[in-house]
């Protein structure tokens, strides 16, 4: 019977007078300012994701071996840095090895040492970087027989560094995570009191239409479509508004975040790109399923 005195109706036609006791642009600013939250939230996620990947499949996997006298020949004719780099790329789980030009050595030294005219006199040692096939790969054994081959030859690993640096990137994701359930959980929170309130104004002619013989679906899937609308459009609102300010940290952490992950606009990793779109999405989705949960408890409550 509701269907059909529904059909009888313009489209559109609000039963209910939503539009006044919902249109009230208040819900929409506070899920757009949510909204823009969870955009900072999500890049937050998404570069803190980026450099815990790079951290572990990239300087963890690195070992630097230094050797004092490096041009020094030892009794087989052999220079001690040239016996140092056969040794290690006959050694298992060493994927690639390579002797660290002078001139790289001297760049590095630069911004600590100066432009002295001096520096290429110093006595730099040798410098072999180290590239290993796992980065779990045990070291123990090839700083043993490093040390007898080439005495003094020293052997650094960034892997106990760089693990805490992934730890603390996993934790301040697993913080972002929690910020966006959190704002997810009050942008329901708002939903319902809207809803609520919506409810309260309008209780006589909902219990009238029920009386009439609306379903519950009927009348909760008007209000779950109103909050639908405005939930979406605020969480839209917020979106667009995040976009240059997110633009604007891409290009001041590109030099910190990985090439292969900082491709897109502005620097911004497509990661992010695709996953502000979800934003108006979710926003809906919290408002459809809020409103109905919303009105359905209460229309269980009535005679």
């Amino acid at each position: 019977m509701a269907d059909r005195r529904a059909s009888l109706r313009p489209s559109g036609f609000d039963e209910l007078g939503l539009r006044r006791v919902l249109g009230d642009r208040m819900l929409s600013f506070i899920v757009a300012a949510m909204a823009f939250l969870a955009a900072l939230g999500l890049a937050f996620w998404v570069g803190a994701a980026a450099l815990a990947r790079h951290w572990q499949s990239g300087p963890e996997a690195v070992l630097t071996i230094e050797v004092p006298q490096p041009e020094a020949a030892g009794g087989d004719g052999a220079t001690r840095i040239g016996r140092a780099l056969a040794l290690l790329r006959d050694a298992p789980g060493v994927a690639d090895a390579r002797i660290v030009p002078q001139q790289e050595l001297l760049q590095v030294l630069r911004p600590w040492l100066g432009d002295s005219a001096d520096l290429p006199a110093l006595p730099l040692p040798g410098v072999i970087a180290v590239r290993l096939a796992d980065p779990n790969h045990p070291t123990d054994g090839l700083s043993q027989s490093l040390a007898q081959a080439v005495p003094g030859a020293s052997v650094e690993s960034q892997g106990v560094w760089v693990a805490r640096l992934a730890r603390l990137a996993r934790s301040l994701q697993a913080c972002a995570g929690a910020s966006l359930l959190a704002l997810a959980a009050v942008a329901a929170a708002v939903i319902a009191v809207a809803t609520r309130a919506g409810i309260a104004t309008r209780r006589e002619a909902i219990e009238i239409v029920h009386g009439l013989g609306a379903t519950d679906s009927f009348i909760a899937a008007r209000f779950a479509r109103r909050a639908t609308g405005l939930a979406a459009g605020g969480a839209l609102l917020g979106a667009v508004i995040a976009a240059p300010v997110l633009l604007a940290l891409g290009r001041l952490a590109a030099p910190f975040i990985p090439a292969e992950t900082a491709r897109g606009a502005g620097g911004l990793m497509p990661a992010l790109w695709m996953l502000l779109p979800a934003l108006p999405l979710g926003a809906g989705l919290i408002g459809f399923l809020t409103a109905q949960a919303t009105v359905r408890h209460w229309l269980r409550r009535l005679p």
